[in-house]
């Protein structure tokens, strides 16, 4: 995958009503108008919604005559999702390492002047 492709599957999803219309289309195809019905927009915007989601590679229209369905490609989610995983172990050893650090100051902390134990105060 170039990077150039990683760049316009993120720039479709930065779109919230993009991330709807993918959302909605992995329960199955849809027609603009169906995909147009929870939105208050036009036909025409949601086409341009899904023009930028075939540029990323994302959605494939039908040729079935006047009906012409999107379709959702998730391969590039899929390549998405592993150049993310990729920080996977950045974040895991930078948790590793704030562990490490509390527990070094937990044991550099004094113990508690009444010995650490939970005594009800006389009343």
């Amino acid at each position: 995958m170039t990077d150039d492709r990683l760049s316009r599957t993120f720039a479709a999803l930065a779109d919230p009503t993009r991330r709807a219309i993918l959302a909605r289309l992995s329960g199955g195809a849809a027609t603009v108008g169906e995909l147009a019905a929870p939105f208050d927009m036009t036909f025409a915007a949601v086409s341009k919604h899904l023009r930028v989601l075939e540029s990323a590679g994302l959605v494939t229209r039908g040729r079935e005559a006047q009906y012409r369905p999107a379709l959702l490609d998730a391969r590039p989610l899929a390549e998405a999702s592993r150049w993310i995983g990729g920080y996977a172990q950045f974040w895991e050893d930078s948790v590793d390492s704030l562990d490490q650090y509390l527990n070094a100051l937990q044991q550099l902390s004094p113990p508690p002047a009444d010995g650490g134990t939970d005594k009800e105060e006389p009343r």
